[in-house]
């Protein structure tokens, strides 16, 4: 019996409805609780009941209190991805296009470090960049400790509780996320596009930049988000393998729920941040949307 053009409708919707749900009690709704939470003010000191005044000063207050730790924060992602790129694209490169019939092998050990807890592998990092640690040894034994340290990837001598040893954490957690999607990206580019290109006498470097790069941005820049939202908000690499002056905006927000037990600001915090990956998300998708339109 053929459907009444009204059922054909509404099909859509009621397909639609079980996400929009879901995205209605598990997001939105807890969305505007913190919302909410963030402009109250606390009847006391050390209390949790917070009562809704509108206080927008919450916001001011974490920015200047908080601010260096946001940008901290942000650097640290930002540096972490930009070295997952320049190592996950030639990985994800090879894999796709060179792996043959080795390439369930190689993406499984890819995914591997996921078999294992997140808070595992990083207090495994402890271990390997400890002061008495083998990766501390190798760069003793090959002469790279003083040259590091001009640079400023080795504090006194140490690895652990630097900078340098967050931001390898935060390397190492986000690269799957990084060369998963760049592979699906560079296997779905036509091999007839390649072979065009080496046709019209097009040598390797020209292809991979009027080509290859442009196919694989879709890829990339899932990578990206993937990888700079999780560590923005990071907060085990920073508590296992930095020092104090190395917080990131993850440490700051655990320290205010659980520690000072200020609920407004802390939400208040969380917001700015939140706000700031999502302007980071509407550029990047518009920036995709420029490129898909305006081609290679």
């Amino acid at each position: 019996m053929p459907r009444s053009p009204g059922a054909r409708r509404w099909a859509p919707y009621a397909l639609l409805a079980p996400g929009l749900l879901w995205m209605a009690l598990f997001f939105l709704l807890p969305l505007a609780a913190l919302v909410r939470m963030s402009l109250s003010e606390q009847t006391q000191r050390f209390s949790l009941d917070a009562m809704f005044t509108g206080r927008v000063a919450n916001y001011t207050e974490v920015l200047v209190q908080y601010g260096p730790v946001l940008w901290r924060s942000l650097a640290f992602a930002g540096v972490a991805t930009l070295l997952c790129g320049l190592i996950g694209y030639p990985m994800a490169y090879a894999i796709s296009r060179q792996g043959g019939r080795w390439k369930p092998l190689l993406l499984g050990l890819v995914v591997v470090p996921f078999f294992t807890s997140y808070l595992v592998r990083t207090i495994a990092w402890t271990t390997l960049l400890a002061d008495q640690g083998p990766v501390l040894a190798l760069l003793s034994w090959l002469g790279l400790v003083s040259p590091l340290e001009r640079l400023g990837l080795v504090v006194e001598g140490r690895i652990l509780n630097t900078a340098a040893a967050v931001i390898g954490g935060l390397t190492y957690n986000g690269l799957p996320f990084m060369v998963l999607p760049l592979v699906v990206s560079l296997e779905k580019i036509d091999p007839r596009l390649l072979e065009a290109a080496a046709d019209l006498h097009a040598r390797g470097g020209r292809t991979f930049r009027r080509v290859i790069w442009p196919l694989s941005l879709p890829g990339l820049l899932a990578g990206v988000l993937l990888t700079f939202i999780p560590a923005a908000g990071d907060l085990v690499n920073a508590q296992y393998l930095g020092g104090p002056g190395n917080r990131m905006i993850g440490n700051s927000l655990q320290n205010l729920l659980l520690v000072q037990n200020r609920y407004p600001a802390a939400a208040a915090l969380g917001v700015v941040l939140m706000v700031m990956l999502s302007l980071l998300l509407v550029l990047s998708l518009g920036k995709l949307d420029r490129d898909s339109l305006t081609g290679p």
